[in-house]
């Protein structure tokens, strides 16, 4: 977690220039190649995994009824949007990939910020990942198995398979993964809208009893605050996932208008899918059958489908598959981000000097992965850690607010009323408290897991005078992850050239003055 040997380079506007000082022996960049449709694919891939079709009954369950059910579907989509409104304008004012790492670091400090990026390395990123890929090989394996559970081994064989594949075209190219994620998130529209027209003609038949005012507000059990707390929570982390595309906002075709465009349409659209898919489920189930599949949209395509039940299986391993590809793009976008500014090895901020694609970072988050596959308490970690991840929307919205009365006169292409921000805490704020009062012991467990971080980075970053022997032996190694990987340094420059007047990402090599100009007139 040193930083290596820092150079500056040149502003460029464009993708396009940087290839051409590629070309001329000037460096390489990444490049602008996620314009608004992949974008929008980015928000709405990360956010509908498999739990819409797996398992979207946390909420019924808490909320006690059907009404009720809908109507946080709906709040928890408004708040979202809030709070994807608030990333918007940190995201084009603070234009740099790396999403609420970066603007926490910016506002806060560096500790504050390492301690949101140590969590996500540690914990967040691997866990999920690993989930989402066993989740995938789980349901293409199911149907070799039709009267068991496929083997535990089978499952994480093909769950490694898959994580390898997705970091191989990431690897390769950024087109490439970002044409998958727009095919898989497009197929699980498809799967969507599929169901929600079912639906429909469910209704047009009159199977509409559970949404009927009468019979939807009558609770299956007692009403409680405390569980319509939880079916808020829940909510809430079923669109986990829409601050994702500022973990990439160094990539995108003209910023200032794609990032803000691509909110506004993604967040509704995935509320609409969220809300309208729910009502489907519940004209061909009763909340009791719902509460009892383990699959509810394979119970839903038993009910309805037919010959055609296939089609909802297949459908979730689709939205898995494209689930882990989004995860590893934005995952390996935030220890990118995070080692250009020091906070860790700056092999890891390196990028491919032809595909321009960030590989030491992405073979960084695959291993991980891979490694967490190996474990079985990747449930609990997630449990420990959700926690934490909601603290930190919090307080990257909260520093909105900060930066509004530290620096009044920068810049900001969107600038939103502060109303917006406030209404988004006071909500935060009411779950965060709920949360510790109901699980003192998981909550506490994961402030403990981030608070691990604060030694690590007085030892690992602050302190700068470390051992000659330490340093030497850090440089080797990122020689050697160079050469093997055939990547360069990108640097950060700030100024305003092209068309976009935006922040344009450099690379240059960190070898040592006496190999580096030879290294950078062969490969930049």
């Amino acid at each position: 977690m040193t930083d290596g040997p820092r150079q500056r380079g040149s502003t460029s506007g464009s993708a396009k220039d940087a290839a051409g000082e590629k070309e001329s022996g000037g460096g390489v960049a990444l490049k602008k190649e996620i314009g608004l449709v992949s974008a929008c694919g980015i928000i709405v891939g990360n956010i509908i995994g498999s739990g819409i079709f797996v398992s979207p009954k946390g909420v019924m369950e808490n909320a006690s009824s059907v009404g009720l059910a809908l109507i946080v579907w709906i709040i928890t989509g408004i708040i979202t949007a809030i709070g994807a409104l608030c990333y918007a304008e940190l995201g084009v004012t603070i234009p740099k990939s790396g999403g609420d790492y970066s603007y926490v670091k910016d506002i806060f400090g560096g500790l504050a910020g390492f301690l949101r990026l140590w969590i996500a390395v540690l914990v967040i990123y691997p866990t999920n990942q690993a989930v989402i890929a066993l989740t995938f090989s789980n349901y293409v394996l199911q149907p070799l198995f039709p009267t068991c559970f496929p083997p535990e081994n089978g499952l994480r064989l093909l769950a490694a398979i898959c994580l390898l594949l997705l970091t191989w075209v990431n690897c390769s190219s950024v087109r490439w993964a970002t044409r998958v994620q727009d095919i898989f998130t497009a197929g699980k529209l498809l799967a969507l809208a599929l169901i929600i027209i079912m639906g429909i003609v469910q209704i047009c038949k009159g199977e509409y009893y559970w949404l009927e005012p009468a019979n939807a507000f009558e609770p299956f059990q007692e009403y409680d605050v405390g569980l319509i707390a939880l079916a808020f929570l829940q909510g809430s982390f079923a669109y986990g996932g829409w601050n994702f595309l500022n973990y990439v906002t160094e990539e995108l075709v003209d910023p200032y208008v794609n990032l803000p465009r691509a909110i506004f349409i993604s967040i509704p659209l995935v509320t609409f899918v969220y809300v309208f898919a729910n009502i489907a489920y519940v004209t061909a189930m009763s909340p009791q059958e719902l509460l009892a599949s383990n699959a509810v949209a394979v119970t839903f395509g038993e009910k309805l489908l037919g010959v055609m039940q296939w089609i909802m299986p297949i459908s979730v391993a689709l939205s898995t598959f494209g689930g882990v590809n989004g995860s590893l793009f934005t995952s390996s976008r935030l220890f990118f981000a995070g080692a250009r500014e020091g906070h860790l090895p700056s092999l890891l901020a390196m990028i491919h000097v032809k595909r321009c694609t960030p590989i030491p970072a992405l073979l960084f988050t695959c291993l991980s992965t891979l490694l967490m596959l190996c474990t079985s308490d990747m449930y609990t970690l997630i449990n420990y850690v959700g926690f934490i991840n909601y603290l930190f929307y919090g307080v990257t919205v909260a520093g909105q607010i900060v930066l509004r009365f530290k620096e009044p006169n920068m810049h900001r292409p969107i600038k939103i009323s502060l109303i917006w921000p406030v209404i988004y805490l006071i909500f935060w704020a009411f779950l965060l408290i709920f949360s510790l009062y109901s699980e003192p012991v998981v909550c506490g467990i994961g402030l403990a897991i981030m608070l691990t971080g604060v030694p690590v980075y007085f030892l690992g970053v602050y302190w700068d005078n470390k051992p000659q022997c330490f340093d030497t032996f850090v440089n080797k190694m990122t020689y050697v992850g160079q050469k093997f990987c055939v990547v360069v340094y990108p640097e950060q420059s700030s100024g305003s050239s092209g068309e976009e007047g935006e922040e344009m990402t450099e690379a240059r090599s960190p070898l040592s003055k006496q190999d580096g100009e030879n290294h950078k007139s062969a490969d930049c």
